[in-house]
């Protein structure tokens, strides 16, 4: 169900709540050009600064405008597993396909508290669940074995792998391998999703799609189907997009990048702004290079 490409959506925010007419577009828009399912609430749809009452209106707006016709996966992790359980719970009520659990930020918990909190999270529902590392953000790096451990867990089916380090993505899927070969893991960095497909990895949850849906997909279909030279080579086309993308804070760049298609307004929620003169001029540039847009 999450092999491929699935966009990690922005949120579409006017000064007093969301534009979901523009929402509507972009997830119309990204279904079109043939990704393979959607992220709603995580990371690039700035999950931290959409309220409780605002959280359940884009859930069943996400699932209603989609319809079944690409899975749709709802970010519900945070640094309160509580919290975090009632908030898989609904969006697994609403109609959520799966669900991503970031490892809990601030904490620090240890790879004990790690491999518990995720645990309470995934046996509070049936959804599949996606783990998510992101080291950079949370300040917690969750290790291959308490990964392997978790796939023990019955519907704990993949892992959204963020850490930046090659070398710990292929232990990770070296593990799994031996253990758990149906388990899924997806690249949560754009710039190394064709690293990671090419040794033994199954996708990425992405934000480069958000504006390059068709040409990432078609990366990610190529590295999947061993057709290595056309995949390298749409890497390597994309790749200054994707480095840039990070340029600052994420989604800032993104933002302002789907604001140019006019699939949103360039608005960001405190404490994010939009991005800088210098990184939107670099987005400009990227974009004409390697979209042509």
């Amino acid at each position: 169900m999450f092999k491929g490409t699935g966009t990690a959506l922005v949120t579409p925010f006017t000064k007093d709540g969301i534009d979901y007419k523009n929402f509507g577009r972009l997830i119309d828009w990204q279904i079109d050009r043939k990704v393979e399912f959607l992220v709603v609430l995580g990371t690039t749809g700035e999950s931290p600064a959409v309220g409780e009452s605002e959280r359940e209106e884009i859930v069943r707006f996400a699932v209603s405008h989609i319809k079944g016709r690409v899975p749709v996966v709802i970010g519900t992790g945070g640094n309160n597993t509580q919290h975090s359980v009632e908030c898989s719970r609904q969006a697994e009520e609403l109609g959520a396909d799966g669900i991503l659990v970031v490892t809990p930020y601030y904490n620090k918990p240890s790879q004990e508290g790690l491999y518990q909190h995720f645990k309470t999270v995934a046996e509070s529902v049936k959804a599949p669940i996606i783990l998510y590392n992101v080291p950079g953000r949370t300040g917690v790096n969750m290790l291959p074995d308490t990964v392997a451990r978790l796939a023990g867990v019955r519907n704990v089916v993949a892992l959204k792998e963020a850490s930046g380090n090659q070398a710990q993505v292929d232990e990770t899927i070296r593990k799994l391998q031996r253990t758990r070969p149906d388990f899924l893991v997806l690249s949560g960095n754009d710039d190394q999703a064709f690293h990671l497909v090419n040794a033994g990895g199954h996708g990425v949850i992405s934000v480069l799609s958000n504006i390059a849906p068709k040409e990432t997909s078609d990366m990610v279909r190529a590295a999947l189907a061993d057709r290595v030279a056309e995949a390298r080579g749409l890497h390597l086309r994309l790749f200054p997009l994707m480095k840039n993308l990070f340029m600052e804070t994420s989604p800032m760049p993104v933002k302002y990048g789907v604001s140019k298609l006019g699939y949103c307004e360039n608005r960001l929620r405190l404490p994010l702004v939009e991005a800088s003169d210098n990184c939107m001029a670099q987005i400009d540039k990227d974009m004409k290079e390697c979209l042509g847009v």
